[in-house]
């Protein structure tokens, strides 16, 4: 579903067929998507699982991690040795944009400290030292690429758990903080000591004062927001509408206005933020009662709650300055981590009579949501790949004829419309 709804909103098409299908894809896939990590945390909490959910996300972020890590190191090793110095264009490799991988860091960094404090193993000298390479290596490259939103967020979650939890939380708070430091030390060897002494000149990329060129976009988003407030402007509207502000019009317009909070407004209106704020009131007061309630009993749980508390809330703080719930990979990873911290928030179920009838309405009616939302994902699943097909062959034409420093961030051509003119052959 993630990888899908990036897609639709990659680009819009103005022919009536397929805009018609994306803007009505497009325009559910937020409730979608809020609604499935609502139903997976449900589903978690109903059938015990709560905790072997989040110790299995745990471990498959530590493990996964660890190997990207050790072929970070691998990359590096061959920049250094084919003398090239400009590191920040190689690493974080493996992703289209380099955001994209910090959108991902930003959800994962707060769960690796779990993995010294939760697993069975963590006594294990091996383990341990696998777990702390992972963590020094993925902040090195939080600081070597200067992410500011993945810097801010987790700033954010790490305040919002010292708050919430106090001493509780220290165990998860002083890894956190080791990890932090072991990434800045590996960024000292890395990025500086290192290059210095191979490289005659020494590139760093440092972290910006200025807004890397969201003001005219965040104006375009709050005009658009106003327009029809408080319901928005419509589906696809950032990349269809009329352009209202005069910075935006002579800016590079990028793919996206880099907030979440301000795109949802603009398309959806005010009246989405309400939702949103609504449910995030919810979420809140759930985790302040759980909080409470675990604080007098259980430490094993309350240090997964602490990691993924932290780690939603980082998520949910980088959304306002980039598109972490738009890039497929951060959507992927944060419906199951939203998906457990729903699930570790909720209250506990009451007892099951033993005289219940086997098939309640409550089982029958969500059987049927299930079986309804499966149709309706189906076609529009069919209609995503037509989109993607025809974007793929668009971008042949974007490449040719659109200058360089036009091209979005984080899709693959432009955020002009797609005119007759301007498609490709067989579309």
């Amino acid at each position: 579903m993630a990888f899908f709804s990036a897609a639709t909103d990659l680009y819009c098409s103005d022919l009536s067929a397929d805009f018609t299908a994306l803007s009505f894809g497009r325009s559910r896939v937020l409730h979608l998507y809020f609604l499935t990590f609502g139903l997976l945390g449900g589903l978690f909490k109903q059938a015990n699982l709560v905790l072997e959910a989040a110790q299995a996300i745990v471990l498959a972020a530590a493990v996964t991690c660890f190997f990207y890590a050790a072929m970070t190191i691998t990359v590096y090793v061959f920049a250094i040795t084919d003398d090239f110095s400009r590191l920040v264009q190689i690493i974080p490799w493996g992703f289209v944009n380099i955001r994209y991988w910090s959108h991902v860091a930003t959800l994962i960094l707060p769960l690796l400290p779990l993995g010294l404090l939760t697993v069975p193993w963590r006594e294990n000298r091996l383990w341990h030292l696998g777990v702390a390479f992972t963590a020094a290596v993925w902040w090195w490259v939080v600081f070597m690429s200067s992410s500011r939103g993945s810097m801010v967020g987790l700033l954010v979650g790490f305040c919002l758990v010292w708050i919430c939890f106090g001493k509780i939380a220290l165990p998860w708070m002083k890894l956190f903080i080791r990890f932090a430091i072991y990434g800045l030390a590996v960024w000292l060897l890395l990025s500086v000591l290192i290059p210095s002494m191979v490289f005659d000149e020494l590139h760093i990329r440092g972290i910006k004062a200025h807004s890397s060129g969201r003001m005219p976009l965040w104006q375009e988003a709050w005009a658009m927001s106003l327009k029809n407030f408080p319901f928005g402007m419509g589906s696809q509207s950032w990349l269809t509408h009329d352009i209202l502000t005069e910075a935006y019009q002579s800016s590079p317009k990028f793919g996206h206005p880099h907030n979440m909070y301000l795109m949802w407004a603009a398309e959806y209106g005010w009246i989405s933020i309400v939702g949103l704020l609504v449910l995030g009131s919810v979420a809140f007061r759930r985790l302040w009662r759980r909080a409470a309630v675990i604080r007098a009993g259980d430490n094993y749980s309350i240090l997964f709650l602490v990691a993924f508390t932290a780690s939603v809330t980082a998520a949910m703080a980088h959304a306002g300055v980039s598109a972490v719930f738009i890039a497929p990979g951060s959507m992927l990873i944060g419906l199951v981590v939203l998906s457990v911290f729903w699930a570790l928030i909720s209250p506990d179920l009451k007892p099951v009579v033993s005289n219940q009838k086997r098939f309640s309405f409550p089982a029958i009616a969500g059987f049927l949501v299930v079986i309804a939302f499966t149709l309706a994902g189906s076609l529009w699943f069919r209609e995503v790949l037509r989109y993607h097909q025809a974007m793929v062959e668009d971008f042949v034409y974007y490449q040719e004829n659109v200058p360089q420093g036009m091209l979005p961030r984080f899709w693959l051509h432009g955020n002009f419309p797609r005119h007759p003119s301007q498609m490709p052959s067989g579309n």
